[in-house]
């Protein structure tokens, strides 16, 4: 009894009070996340009740807590993605010919943690030819951008103290974005497939997010281009939204009575 009481401190998360906006990180490799198990809240407990209804602790109803909390999903939501501009053209060959060449689970691999970039140079294309791994990074690297008008939006919900988290599929190169971007100015680093070992539309990585955050799911936005990542979001109780843009986001976010106003006096620190 006393091992299993162990087990449950050591996988306690800190008091969401602690988690004041924005997460300060120490180093980029501080950025990976163990996610406590069992859940408390399983896609059996789900389908058994309609309004996907979570049990919160106490401390998740903290009232010094400010609601919701805003989950971003990274790549062409945020940060503009290479992988569908640039990097067909650094393999000298157009998307459909690319896709139809790769691997078909080597990047899904990747993205879950499950192999390193080495071995996805090894297996990256089904025939098994070598290709430049520094290059593909480097093209990588000089293709991430923000979004047209998201970073403006980041920086105006990061004032008006949001707690923002990151969820998204992606590999470990998302240390390559936050090198270039700084999006840990806006957001945590907090769920990335690549420590999860889950990608959406997976349901059970969107309860480990509501899991380890203790929040009602209604009490959660999250934000996606991809509109299947969003219709999931949905089925367990979040509140979802379909990016487009930027200027459409902004409408979409005051319509769910979040504050958008900025302090045009406060330096925007780019």
């Amino acid at each position: 009894m006393i091992h299993f009481m162990i087990m449950a401190l050591t996988m306690k998360v800190p008091h969401p009070t602690t988690m004041w906006f924005p997460l300060k990180r120490t180093s980029l490799s501080s950025y990976s996340y163990p996610y406590p198990k069992p859940m408390k809240m399983s896609l059996l407990n789900l389908k058994t009740n309609t309004n996907a209804s979570f049990t919160v602790s106490a401390a998740a109803q903290d009232t010094n807590r400010k609601l919701p909390i805003l989950l971003f999903d990274i790549m062409d939501t945020i940060v503009r993605d290479p992988f569908y501009h640039d990097v067909p053209a650094f393999f000298g060959m157009p998307m459909k010919k690319l896709l139809e060449c790769k691997h078909p689970t080597a990047w899904i691999e990747f993205e879950k943690g499950m192999i390193d970039e080495v071995e996805l140079a090894r297996k990256f294309f089904k025939d098994g030819r070598s290709f430049d791994l520094e290059g593909l990074k480097n093209c990588m690297k000089r293709g991430y951008s923000y979004i047209e008008g998201v970073e403006e939006l980041l920086h105006a919900l990061k004032q008006n103290c949001y707690e923002i988290h990151a969820f998204t599929n992606y590999p470990i190169w998302y240390k390559m974005i936050e090198d270039k971007l700084k999006i840990s100015r806006y957001l945590s680093w907090t769920f990335c497939s690549c420590s999860s070992g889950k990608r959406k539309p997976d349901l059970n990585f969107y309860l480990d997010v509501l899991n380890l955050l203790e929040v009602n799911p209604a009490n959660c936005i999250f934000i996606d281009d991809r509109l299947r990542n969003v219709e999931a979001a949905v089925e367990v109780g979040i509140i979802g939204l379909h990016f487009k843009n930027a200027h459409l986001l902004r409408q979409d976010l005051s319509s769910k009575g979040i504050d958008i106003s900025e302090d045009k006096n406060q330096e925007h620190s780019s």
